[in-house]
């Protein structure tokens, strides 16, 4: 099973959600073995669960995506290549070509088609992915996107394989915030999306298009709201209205705000969390298994 945490908007403590709900599970082993749980922090721009979690690295490797070169003594100067572009990531400007590598999704086409056979392809590195254990048994992974850089979806894409995956195995994925391509593709193929918000018209404005999102990818969903006693009951109304289930309320409070600045868990600051998102987990496992229980029936 497969668990995405998001957030529509950021700063809503979507890795608090995400990293004290993989701790909550680690001693149930009547629930899930540590040894079938992966964390994968997706957020590669600002990637922050490993200062909750402290993995122990084992591997770390480069992420490249090809990027076309060009023999200008081979080129024909046809136009083809920009014509078939989708991203405007070549040009060619009378005798000259032009190549942008940030706007190079890496696709090949423009090598394919060349009638010339001018465009060979070259490795551009964007960042790279590392990946380890935490808590001795679980499997970590999380990915750097270098400063400048565009694309995280394919760096995305590598923290979500960097690990092999059997049936059985319990996978919490940490989104970025937002509800752009890099959330997309976090969200891509699970089985349920946990919503991270907080009671503030910025906090209900940005829920609405995450939910717009799950909706769209056809996604189950729940939503806690954090910091709940700071704001208004919109989001709860919101929430009802939309039939979507507030899965917990965590209220502000300082002793949490002073131990999550110093990397402690939710679960550790106060322990009667730990039931709390046990209990998420359980509605949430019992929602994929209804659901995939209509769906083996239909």
């Amino acid at each position: 099973m497969k668990i995405a945490v998001a957030s529509g908007k950021g700063g809503t403590g979507k890795t608090t959600v995400a990293t004290s709900l993989l701790g909550s599970l680690l001693d149930t082993d009547e629930i899930i073995s540590p040894s079938n749980l992966i964390f994968m922090d997706c957020d590669v721009e600002a990637p922050n669960a490993h200062l909750f979690l402290n993995p122990e690295f084992s591997e770390r490797k480069d992420v490249h995506i090809n990027i076309p070169q060009v023999d200008e003594q081979l080129c024909s100067h046809c136009g083809l290549c920009a014509e078939i572009c989708q991203f405007n990531a070549i040009a060619v400007i009378g005798k000259k070509v032009l190549v942008f590598p940030q706007l190079c999704h890496g696709c090949g086409s423009c090598t394919l088609m060349c009638p010339e056979k001018a465009i060979s392809e070259t490795e551009n590195v964007i960042g790279y992915i590392e990946k380890g254990t935490v808590f001795q048994q679980v499997r970590f992974a999380h990915g750097y996107l270098n400063v400048g850089e565009p694309m995280a979806i394919p760096i995305i894409g590598r923290v979500k394989g960097a690990h092999s995956v059997e049936h059985e195995d319990l996978i919490i994925l940490d989104a970025s915030p937002g509800t752009s391509c890099p959330v997309v593709e976090t969200m891509r193929g699970t089985d349920f999306v946990v919503l991270v918000t907080e009671p503030t018209p910025f906090g209900l404005h940005d829920l609405k298009l995450a939910v717009e999102v799950a909706q769209t990818m056809n996604i189950p969903m729940g939503v806690i709201i954090n910091r709940s006693n700071i704001g208004d009951d919109a989001v709860e109304d919101f929430c009802h209205q939309m039939s979507i289930p507030v899965l917990m309320t965590i209220p502000y409070e300082k002793r949490i705000a002073e131990g999550i600045a110093v990397g402690k868990l939710l679960i550790d600051i106060d322990a009667n969390y730990k039931e709390g998102f046990r209990q998420v987990y359980s509605h949430i496992a019992e929602t994929v298994t209804a659901r995939e229980g209509r769906i083996d029936h239909a």
